[in-house]
This record gives C-alpha cells, sequence and structure tokens, in this order.
C-alpha cells in the first residue's frame, strides 16, 4: 500500500532540524526500498525548510503510522503535524526514475485538499491531469481514505518555471484548499 506523509515544521525548528539531519537520513535510509519519492519543502523564496515530504510503499496503515510517527525529528518535536493518508502512484515509478533528473529547474509540492463536492466528485479524478506536460510530473496520485475507497484530494511533486505553472497541475478540478511549497529532491548528496 502506498501513502503520503507530509510532516509540516512547527515554527522556531530549523536548528534542531539541523542537528537531527543524520538521524533523519539514518532512519530513511531503513527504509530506500520502500521509499518512492522524499524531500523538503521551504517557505517561499526557498532558505528555510517548512516540512518533509516522503511518498512510501508500506505493508499497511499501522506500518505507516509507525513510519510516520517514529521519524526522529517528529519525536525530538521538529514537526507541528502530520498528513498521513494513502495514496496511488498514478506515474507507475519512484522520483529517482524521473526523466528530468534531480537538478534543472524549480519544484514544488502542491497538495489539492478537501474537493470541493459536486455531482460525481466524490470518486475524484480518474487519472493524470490533461493539458500538463506529464514530463514535469515527478510525482502524482490521489489522496485517499484510510480504507483507499474515499478521494480526499491529490498530491503532486512537479518540476515548473513557477508556482503559478505548479498549481496549474491540479486544475480544472475545485478543491476547497491549495497548497503550493518550494521542494526539492531528498536524501544524501
Amino acid at each position: 500500500m502506498e501513502f503520503f506523509c507530509y510532516h509540516r515544521d512547527r515554527a522556531g525548528s530549523v536548528a534542531l532540524r539541523a542537528e537531527l539531519v543524520e538521524d533523519h537520513w539514518g532512519y530513511m535510509d531503513g527504509y530506500a526500498a520502500e521509499l518512492i519519492a522524499r524531500g523538503p519543502t521551504f517557505r517561499a523564496g526557498g532558505a528555510e525548510p517548512s516540512g518533509s515530504v516522503h511518498v512510501v510503499d508500506l505493508p499497511g496503515p499501522a506500518a505507516a503510522r509507525a513510519f510516520a510517527f517514529d521519524e526522529p525529528n517528529y519525536q525530538a518535536g521538529v514537526y507541528r503535524d502530520v498528513l498521513l493518508r494513502r495514496w496511488r502512484n498514478l506515474l507507475g515509478r519512484t522520483m529517482w526514475e524521473f526523466p528530468g533528473g534531480r537538478t534543472g529547474g524549480d519544484r514544488y509540492l502542491v497538495l489539492g485538499l478537501g474537493p470541493v463536492h459536486a455531482e460525481g466528485a466524490a470518486a475524484g479524478p480518474g487519472g493524470l491531469p490533461d493539458g500538463t506536460d506529464h514530463d514535469d510530473l515527478i510525482a502524482f496520485g490521489p489522496l485517499l481514505s484510510d480504507d483507499g475507497t474515499t478521494w480526499i484530494g491529490t498530491a503532486a511533486l512537479v518540476r515548473a518555471a513557477d508556482r503559478d505553472r505548479a498549481l496549474g497541475v491540479l486544475a480544472p478540478v475545485r478543491y476547497a484548499e491549495v497548497e503550493v511549497h518550494d521542494w526539492e529532491f531528498g536524501g544524501r548528496r
């Protein structure tokens, strides 16, 4: 089962995060075979971290919760909250298989949360977005209920020229809230 995990940093935790970087990377090394994507998000402008994204394939919800809440930064108080949802990998690849590689162009996490319910909207989108250059999609998939049956949003990692173009990946589906975060490939360099 695939899960999308987004740990959001609490205010004032940058120094603690820096102290724990090796602990965090060591923890993630233990999940290397299960990771589909990973990397930090940044406040607009890219200077200060704002969170950490991990897309992971695990045996079930209990394993996903253990992954999210046993993580050293979470245990030490770096994060203020965690978004943990079932996810479906519509691209069928990991970020390391992204044809655009680790560098070149700006990268973003785009989250469409709480779809606006209209007739038929509960099922969510059936596939990849129309009118988007799929070569710029690093990871893309629906956020799902715990049992995997109800669509509750969409998460995308995308290469784009700017935040507005990144946001366009989720059009034309209407969401109650859309977030765009600067993001970069994570892991050891």
